[in-house]
């Protein structure tokens, strides 16, 4: 997910951050997934999983929010 953030901070155009940034959000969705796999599987780890799952539910709210505004500012862009 750190590597599709960073393919996103040099997006050639708002289209492709958005497009980018999406791919970052699913990528975190995906770790969060695994975090409940591992959870259930090894119940000691569970503590460990649910701060890392913490952290990466806060990223999915601040990745939504980015891309929230990026898709409005293309949507201005094509009102003009």
């Amino acid at each position: 997910m750190g590597a599709n953030y960073c393919e996103a901070d040099c997006a050639e155009s708002n289209k492709d951050f958005i497009h980018k940034m999406n791919i970052a959000n699913k990528e975190i969705k995906e770790f969060k997934h695994y975090l409940r796999m591992v959870s259930k599987v090894c119940p000691e780890h569970t503590v460990e999983a649910r701060v890392l799952w913490k952290e990466g539910h806060e990223l999915n709210l601040i990745f939504t929010t980015i891309i929230k505004k990026a898709k409005a500012t293309e949507e201005k862009k094509k009102e003009k």
